[in-house]
C-alpha cells in the first residue's frame, strides 16, 4: 500500500518554502498522527543539528515512521554542490550527504540529493554528470549499509539544468555501477518537465523509490490542475509501494495544508 507523508522543515531561513509544517518537529508530529499521516520527512539544518534522542521519541510517541531526510539545506546554507568546478566543495557536499545518510540510516529512512546535485555552467554538462555520477555511486553504495536506497531528485529547467525528466533520471540510474540509488519523482517538477505524467512515472517503473505529492502550483494535492487518478493508476501499474510526501507550500496555513492533502490521498490511494 502507498502510504502518506508530510513534510517538516527545521531551518528557519527557507521559511515560506514548500513545507508544511515548519521549525517544532514535536508539534509538527503531533499534527501528523492526528491528521492520520504514515510518516514525516524532515528537512534539517545539517546532520549535527538534529536531536536524535527527540525524533525517536517524537516517532515513537505518535506512532509515525521517518520516510526520508532531505539535504538541501547544504546548498541553502552553505551553497555546497556535488557538481561545483571546486574540488573542495564538491568534497564538502559529499561529507554533508554522507553525514544525512547517517542520520536517516538507522530510522529506516532514506536520504535525498535535490538541489545539492547543482547544475553545469561551471564545468561543461559531460564534466558535471561525471562528477554527478561519480557522488551517487559513492554515496550510494554508503545509504546500502542501512538497507536504504539514496534518493535523487531530477528537477524542472528553473532548479537544475542537468537532469529534469523521469527518463533522463532513469538513464543515469542506469549508468551507475551501484543499483542503490532510487528517482524521487515530485509531481510539481513533473507538471513542468513532462507533457504526460502518469507515462513518465509508467517508464520509471521499478527505478521510483518516492513521490512527492505535491499540485501544479506547488500548493497541497487537490488545490491545482493536476489530475491525480491517472497517477494513482500509474502508480498501482508499477507496483509503487513507497511514500507519497507532501512537499508543498503551506496553503493557507499548515494545518489546512496538510488535512488537504491527506483528503486527496484517501481519495485516490485509499482503495
Amino acid at each position: 500500500m502507498v502510504r502518506s507523508c508530510v513534510t517538516i522543515s527545521l531551518v528557519p531561513e527557507v521559511r515560506g518554502g514548500p513545507f508544511v509544517f515548519w521549525d517544532d518537529l514535536a508539534e509538527g508530529c503531533r499534527q501528523a498522527k492526528q491528521l492520520g499521516f504514515d510518516a514525516v520527512e524532515i528537512f534539517p539544518p545539517s546532520p549535527s543539528a538534529v536531536d536524535v534522542a527527540l525524533v525517536r521519541r517524537v516517532l515513537e510517541d505518535n506512532g509515525l515512521s521517518v520516510a526520508a531526510f532531505g539535504t538541501g539545506a547544504g546548498w541553502v546554507l552553505q551553497r555546497l554542490s556535488l557538481t561545483s568546478a571546486e574540488a573542495g566543495n564538491r568534497a564538502g557536499a559529499r561529507q554533508f550527504i554522507r553525514g544525512v545518510i547517517d542520520l536517516a540510516g538507522p530510522f529506516g529512512a532514506s536520504a535525498i540529493i535535490g538541489s545539492m546535485q547543482g547544475r553545469f555552467g561551471e564545468v561543461d554538462k559531460p564534466t558535471a554528470l561525471e562528477y554527478l555520477r561519480d557522488a551517487l555511486n559513492d554515496l550510494g553504495q554508503h545509504a546500502a549499509q542501512y538497507g536504504v536506497p539514496l534518493l535523487y531528485e531530477p528537477l524542472s529547467r528553473y532548479e537544475t539544468n542537468l537532469v529534469n525528466t523521469v527518463a533522463d533520471g532513469v538513464a543515469l540510474l542506469q549508468a551507475l555501477s551501484t543499483r542503490n540509488v532510487k528517482l524521487l519523482t515530485d509531481l510539481f517538477h513533473m507538471n513542468i518537465e513532462e507533457a504526460d505524467l502518469a507515462a513518465a512515472l509508467r517508464s520509471g517503473g521499478e527505478h521510483v523509490g518516492h513521490v512527492h505529492f505535491v499540485d501544479s502550483n506547488r500548493r497541497p494535492a487537490g488545490c491545482g490542475h493536476i489530475d491525480f487518478a491517472p497517477i494513482a493508476a500509474a502508480l498501482r501499474d508499477i507496483d509503487y509501494r513507497g511514500y507519497l510526501s507532501a512537499e508543498a507550500l503551506p496553503y493557507p496555513n499548515p494545518i489546512e495544508a496538510a488535512k488537504t492533502t491527506i483528503t486527496t490521498y484517501r481519495k485516490y490511494f485509499v482503495l
